[in-house]
């Protein structure tokens, strides 16, 4: 007689979790009821706990639906090689990351005979093996794509004629050899481009220069090696440039004719282009009373640019413009941005244009889209429209401030008054601002002044962009929407311990909004703990992306969101502009009949181009700081510190804004273990603890110009360079590998 199956336990759910994340790669149902032990109708239940899993956000599906711990790596994934370790040995990191945060850390496993040679810049498809939750080791399968095998350094000449080029990425740490002949007769300090050679000389990679860009330190050296370090396209095809020169007005035709209407632009002192206009007026409907009714007038760009043409094709391939303290890298050539398409004083420009009523609270009743002409009244700034509403106009605002000011600042209190209402994340986070003199040298280092005129563009646009979507959904077009999702179970779970060690808490069992947040903020105003409290909460949140499926904006409480305000300088916005053009039949310039079908591919495109650029323009900000603060080696300055890793903290200066590393081995004496929770680093034996926040006094201990990196040591304390490294004995220590 067969005997009966032996009865195997369900495992808890924590069980099933534990499996997961101490796999090395993500695993399958069948490796998990194997290693259970579990047959037959066990595996529905099995199901079902990972179905929970999944739900609440402990796990996610990948390839073929197998499962991971959130942000984990697949068991093959394409790599690109972006630097070497302090070993020289090559670091990658994947090519395909969606998640939030940085990429877990990729070291390549030593070569072997029969796989391929990679060098920085190659792309390759790997096999990984998880070391640890942020570290893998890869072993090379096969070389994909074309690599990118180019450096950018400063070039020092040797006696016999070749030379040595140091990479100003902070990432690659070894120097390249560069033969005779291969010099391109480059002179000492001179900022370079070189291909990678293959082979090495003298245990060193070699590179052959190619191109010349100037002496490291002139005034346009920082923002090239941010360009050229991110793979920025600064230079327009002459097909672009061409077509761009060719342009001219705009004919009235079909338009609405606005040119009688005051509508100016608001922008920075330093702005160049200006794509947008507002107007407001009380609105003369007896049936709203202390309502409003407002007009957003934005460069009708997508006239000039047709889908498929070579301003359109540049544009795309650029997908926004990247802005530094010296220079713009814009979208379109200066022909469009800073001309046809650029809405100036007492010009007729041909723009789209929105109205939009909003009743006494801020709510809007309803809006229009309109191709239109208009004929801008005058360039202000935030500064002098601040100025104006406060009570001290200028020549210029003066005559502006009864019918056309004012009007704006009370059309924006109904908009602030709805903002209130629905609630909008408030975090409080300054920015800083590089002022370069005449010669291009830093002048000083700022925090970004915000205006109440700030937040009165910044409301017009956002129910602009609003009235965008809504329009799209109803005439039944494509739409790129700008969405933001909400935080992931795994960060707020995290946020959630980190604010019950300082008696705040967060809302649970209850569909989080931005006002739970807010009340947190709120909270913490005007304490110790605020700008701790701000940095916490933003590093939970998800990042915002382009795409055609609406998941609504969580940040900004809306349903529905299209950036719509800015084509001269976003991709993104040109395809909303085109869309409503199709739908609303407004003439020609609208979008292909087969467009729906590369909408997907096209959010990709544009949101890994929007990171491209706030990558480089953050790098170039990083290097005009350490320039200016390079001549102040050894001073004490007060700082907070602004994140927390195993290898040490990470530090910004009060004043300036700098940030720097203070590595782990200048710490007091101790053993430290990061705290990920907390985010803090605690001293096993002390219990000296570091925390996200804290304010220290640092001294500047080296200042690398080339790659606009900082290093500081606590105030008082030297840097240990012979203290004893525990391999494997704590959290931040990174585990050797075999052949390392």
């Amino acid at each position: 007689m067969k005997k009966p199956p032996k009865h195997v336990p369900i495992p808890s759910k924590q069980d099933v979790l534990d499996f997961i994340r101490s796999s090395p790669g993500r695993v399958g149902k069948r490796e998990l009821a194997r290693a259970f032990g579990l047959r037959g109708s066990d595996k529905i239940d099995l199901k079902a706990i990972l179905r929970e899993l999944e739900r609440d956000g402990s796990v996610e599906r990948g390839h073929k639906k197998r499962l991971g711990r959130p942000g984990s790596l697949p068991d093959t994934a394409v790599v690109e090689i972006v630097g070497t370790d302090s070993d020289g040995e090559l670091l990658a990191r994947p090519l395909a990351w969606e998640q939030d945060g940085r990429p877990p850390r990729i070291f390549m496993a030593p070569f072997r005979q029969g796989e391929p040679a990679l060098g920085i810049g190659d792309r390759a498809l790997c096999k990984l093996k998880r070391l640890r939750d942020d570290t893998y080791e890869g072993r090379a399968i096969r070389v994909v794509g074309e690599a990118k095998a180019r450096v950018m350094g400063v070039f020092e000449p040797n006696p016999d004629g070749s030379g040595r080029l140091r990479p100003t990425s902070r990432k690659e740490k070894a120097e390249y050899v560069v033969p005779r002949g291969e010099t391109l007769e480059a002179k000492t300090g001179e900022l370079v481009l070189a291909d990678i050679m293959p082979g090495r000389l003298y245990g060193l990679r070699q590179a052959s220069v190619k191109e010349r860009l100037g002496m490291m330190g002139a005034a346009r050296s920082v923002s090239l090696i941010a360009i050229h370090a991110n793979d920025i396209p600064f230079e327009f095809p002459e097909d672009a440039l061409k077509q761009a020169a060719a342009e001219g007005p705009a004919p009235m035709e079909s338009r609405t004719d606005l040119r009688a209407v005051p509508l100016v632009t608001i922008d920075g002192e330093d702005a160049r282009d200006f794509d947008d206009a507002v107007w407001a007026e009380p609105d003369p409907d007896p049936a709203n009373p202390g309502g409003w009714h407002c007009v957003v007038a934005i460069a009708d760009v997508s006239w000039y640019v047709r889908p498929g043409d070579a301003l359109d094709r540049e544009a795309f391939k650029r997908g926004n413009s990247v802005y530094f303290p010296d220079r713009v890298v814009p979208m379109l050539p200066e022909e469009l941005s800073n001309g046809w398409c650029s809405l100036k004083p007492d010009e007729d420009r041909p723009a789209m244009a929105v109205h939009f009523w909003l009743d006494k609270l801020g709510n809007k009743l309803r809006h229009r889209f309109v191709r239109a002409m208009i004929r801008s009244a005058a360039r202000l700034t935030y500064a002098q429209v601040q100025a104006a509403r406060d009570g001290r106009p200028d020549e210029r605002t003066a005559p502006l401030t009864d019918p056309v000011i004012g009007p704006l600042y009370g059309a924006w209190n109904a908009l602030f008054l709805a903002r209130k209402e629905r609630g909008v994340l408030e975090l409080d986070i300054p920015e800083r601002k590089v002022v370069l003199d005449e010669a291009g040298k830093i002048a000083s280092i700022e925090e970004r002044e915000r205006f109440d005129s700030h937040r009165l563009v910044e409301d017009f646009m956002i129910c602009a962009n609003v009235c965008a979507a809504e329009t799209l959904e109803q005439v039944r077009q494509p739409c790129m929407y700008r969405v933001h999702d909400l935080p992931s179970q795994e960060k707020l779970e995290g946020l959630r311990e980190f604010l019950s060690s300082m008696d705040l808490s967060l809302a649970r069992g209850q569909v989080l909004r931005p006002e739970h947040f807010n009340r947190i903020l709120a909270a913490v105003a005007d304490t110790p703990n605020a700008h701790l409290v701000n940095e916490v909460i933003l590093r939970s949140q998800a990042q915002a992306v382009y795409q055609p499926g609406n998941i609504g904006h969580f940040g900004l409480g809306l349903a529905r969101y299209a950036h719509f305000t800015s084509p001269i300088r976003r991709y993104a916005d040109l395809l909303v502009h085109r869309a409503l053009v199709s739908g609303l039949r407004l003439g020609d310039g609208g979008l292909p009949a087969d467009a729906v079908a590369s909408f997907d591919d096209w959010g990709q495109h544009i949101s890994v181009t929007e990171r491209r650029a706030a990558n480089a323009e953050r790098e170039a900000i990083d290097r005009y700081v350490t320039a200016f603060l390079a001549d102040r080696v050894g001073a004490t300055f007060k700082a907070k510190v602004s994140g927390v890793t195993r290898f040490g903290l990470f530090v910004t200066l009060e004043g300036t804004g700098a940030d720097g590393l203070v590595p782990i081995s200048s710490l007091p004496e101790d053993f430290y273990v990061h705290d990920e929770t907390h985010h803090a680093l605690v001293g096993k034996r002390s219990r000296r603890t570091f925390q996200l926040g804290q304010r220290l006094d640092v001294d500047l201990r080296e200042a690398n110009t080339l790659t606009g990196s900082m290093v500081f040591n606590l105030a008082g304390e030297a840097e240990r360079g012979s203290r004893p490294v525990r391999r494997g004995a704590g959290p931040f220590m990174r585990p050797r590998h075999k052949g390392r």
